[in-house]
């Protein structure tokens, strides 16, 4: 099994919404994206950004669960789609998220299905989702 150096990096987000206009984000490490609230335009919505952490820590995590396998050099692109279904009752909330993860290379069925079982294990923001984080919300 192939070791791995887990690095942290800073990590957080910083949403500011000027008087009249949408929301911009920014990381700590200088990442930043808009936020976009009408159905057509273009960008992402709230959401968007909700299934877009989901679907990346998806793919990273099959990475990570190939390379333990040590069938990485075999992976070939792994892609991530990630939906949901809100809930009909309060409080506004998803209440299903379904996630097709699509695996290329040279690998059996059995292999890519061990990759999906144990990428959604390593993936932080799955194992955030099927818990039940504590929120704390506070003015500042």
């Amino acid at each position: 099994m192939a070791d791995l150096k887990v690095r942290t990096r800073k990590a957080g987000a910083l949403a500011v919404l000027p008087p009249g206009g949408l929301p911009a984000i920014t990381t700590p490490t200088g990442g930043a994206v808009g936020v976009v609230t009408q159905v057509s335009a273009p960008g992402f919505s709230p959401l968007d950004l909700l299934y877009a952490s989901l679907a990346a820590c998806m793919v990273l995590s099959a990475r990570i669960a190939a390379t333990r396998l040590g069938v990485a050099d075999r992976l070939g692109e792994v892609r991530a789609n990630v939906s949901g279904d809100k809930a009909k009752d309060e409080p506004s909330r998803i209440e299903t998220f379904t996630v097709k993860l699509e695996i290329t290379g040279d690998l059996d069925a059995a292999t890519k299905e061990r990759i999906l079982a144990d990428a959604e294990d390593i993936c932080t923001v799955s194992n955030t989702l099927r818990g039940a984080p504590v929120l704390h919300a506070t003015l500042g």
